[in-house]
């Protein structure tokens, strides 16, 4: 079976950062876990973005949800990588 994890990031719009946080602890993160990920990091940098990322066993992956435009400097991105080592 295969291994693939879920990476989706969002730059957050000034002064949003912990709010943007505080929208993927509540939304993003449940929706990886019903979707049955294996575990789950949230992340974030200095550069104001807010990563997530998630493993899985098998390839069928959730699209995660959209944070409210006004926490977002830009929309949010989501990528597939297979395990490999």
């Amino acid at each position: 079976m295969s291994e693939v994890a879920l990476m989706w990031e969002v730059r957050a719009a000034p002064g949003e950062q912990r709010s943007l946080l505080d929208w993927a602890r509540q939304h993003a993160v449940p929706a990886v876990r019903a979707a049955g990920c294996r575990d789950v990091g949230l992340y974030r940098s200095e550069q104001d973005r807010v990563v997530l990322i998630a493993h899985f066993a098998g390839e069928v992956l959730p699209v995660l949800p959209e944070p409210p435009a006004h926490l977002e400097a830009r929309p949010a991105h989501q990528w597939a990588f297979d395990r490999v080592l």
